[in-house]
């Protein structure tokens, strides 16, 4: 099993940043956690969270309408934050149909009569993520998102951010934490492709039920994306709109999110060695 990895009861796909090559620096042991959902993280994983990785901040990323539903548990010692990249009403406005978002939200609807509309509407492509991180919502959460990187103390403990399934708008996070840390893009990519690893069982049968049901590979991607599975053309297609309209990542740091220079040593300084 890959050493990122955190085994967390109850959560999915949980590992920490640390370990990484950054620049001609290393990413901090401890200190940078990634996850999926964690409101039904068993009492072993809060415990984990809260004696071995001493969390002092937990950010949820989710819909306002699901952190409602399935509110974040207290971890001892954390300060839990909300910021949504995106909600409901972002998502209908981007596709640019009309749409009755109460399909979406109504109680009992099926999770296959939800995912159809959904493909129909052509919202599991790559340009999902333009939304996440050029969206007014998202550029607001992420830049939230590091005023806490900046504002913690390493000595304290850890920092965790999470959404639904901990690979996209998370994903979206490390990309650009891990830009400013200084790691190169294959590192990036690694790690943004380790969601596949760590949900591997589920994908598995997810892609033999879409073969046996001679789904069509176009549409079998959309379902292994929602199943809990990455691929590659989705980050590069966020770093490339971020190229193209800031001249790079680290452009979009500064120029979308207000990092200053100092804001980038001090978290080189924070979250490296």
């Amino acid at each position: 099993m890959n050493g990122n990895i955190i085994e967390l009861p109850g959560i999915k796909n949980a590992r920490e940043l640390g370990g990484y090559t950054a620049g001609d620096r290393t990413v901090k042991r401890g200190l940078l956690i990634r996850s999926g959902a964690i409101c039904n993280a068993e009492p072993e994983a809060l415990a984990i969270l809260a004696d071995d990785y001493h969390v002092q901040a937990i950010i949820d990323f989710r819909m306002n309408h699901v952190m409602e539903g399935t509110p974040d548990p207290e971890v001892p010692g954390a300060v839990n934050t909300r910021l949504p990249v995106a909600e409901l009403e972002d998502y209908i406005s981007w596709v640019g149909k009309p749409v009755d978002a109460g399909q979406f939200t109504s109680a009992g609807i099926e999770k296959s009569v939800m995912f159809d509309m959904a493909y129909e509407l052509g919202i599991f492509s790559p340009a999902i993520y333009d939304l996440f991180i050029t969206g007014e919502r998202g550029i607001a959460a992420y830049r939230g998102f590091f005023r806490i990187l900046l504002d913690s103390d390493p000595d304290n403990g850890a920092v965790l951010w999470h959404c639904v399934g901990g690979k996209d708008r998370a994903g979206l996070a490390s990309m650009l934490l891990l830009t400013a840390l200084g790691a190169d893009r294959d590192t990036i990519m690694r790690d943004y492709l380790l969601t596949n690893e760590c949900n591997a069982a589920k994908l598995g049968v997810t892609r033999k039920n879409c073969e046996d049901a001679h789904m069509p590979p176009e549409k079998m991607e959309a379902r292994i994306f929602v199943s809990g599975g990455v691929f590659e053309k989705y980050l590069t297609h966020a770093i490339s709109t971020l190229e193209n309209k800031y001249g790079s990542v680290n452009g979009y740091l500064r120029e979308g999110l207000g990092l200053t220079d100092g804001d980038i040593g001090l978290l080189r300084e924070k979250y490296t060695e």
